[in-house]
């Protein structure tokens, strides 16, 4: 299932930005940021979104909460580097449920937001430029080569970050950590699902101080 497999390089480059210095997200609210609370089985998750900065991915976003679509969604992937425990992703979201999923949105790639791929980023999963629809991710470590870099060649455009996790990635961390079917999956997402998906209860915006 091609629609899924976006991030092919994930392990290699991964084991090569394992060691880098990380960055911790700050309790201060941003300016023209928006405070969402993901309620999850696994505990809390407090995030900031920047509609200032991407307003496009922000905006979907905001959407899908603010229209509870998220509401009994699930993180479903946890993306592990061996021996690394505190590098990786979770990714979570509606998995195209007919139902919840809306319209894809247009990529807003970090060279044109200013935003990076810095621990606890949170980022739109997508294959080509442009299919994202609700499926997120949140990184654990630093990944800047997950950041547009016109230099390289091919799709060069990256992954569109719109905000970050200010709160519980104490949370994030047990989901990286929680059990993967060694079966379930396709391609690169083979050996990276969750085998028994962490439910999202509730996801909603919150007084931002």
């Amino acid at each position: 299932m091609k629609r899924r497999l976006f991030l092919a390089a994930f392990a290699a480059a991964a084991l090569a930005s394992a060691a880098s210095a990380q960055t911790t997200p700050g309790p201060e609210a941003a300016a023209g940021a928006v405070r969402v609370a993901l309620d999850t089985a696994d505990g809390p998750i407090l995030v900031e979104v920047y509609p200032d900065k991407a307003p496009i991915t922000a905006g979907n976003f905001l959407r899908y909460v603010d229209e509870k679509r998220f509401d009994g969604a699930t993180f479903y992937r946890a993306s592990k580097v061996p021996n690394a425990p505190d590098y990786g992703l979770v990714q979570g979201g509606v998995q195209n449920d007919p139902k919840r999923v809306l319209k894809p949105i247009a990529h807003e790639p970090t060279t044109k937001t200013g935003l990076s791929h810095v621990n606890g980023a949170l980022s739109m999963g997508r294959t080509a430029p442009g299919t994202a629809t609700s499926d997120f991710f949140i990184c654990v470590g630093d990944m800047p080569y997950m950041d547009a870099d016109p230099r390289q060649s091919g799709d060069n455009l990256g992954f569109a970050v719109f905000g970050k996790v200010v709160e519980g990635m104490d949370t994030v961390k047990k989901i990286l950590a929680e059990p993967t079917s060694p079966t379930a999956g396709e391609g690169v997402m083979k050996g990276e699902i969750l085998a028994k998906p962490v439910k999202i209860v509730t996801a909603r915006r919150v007084a931002t101080p």
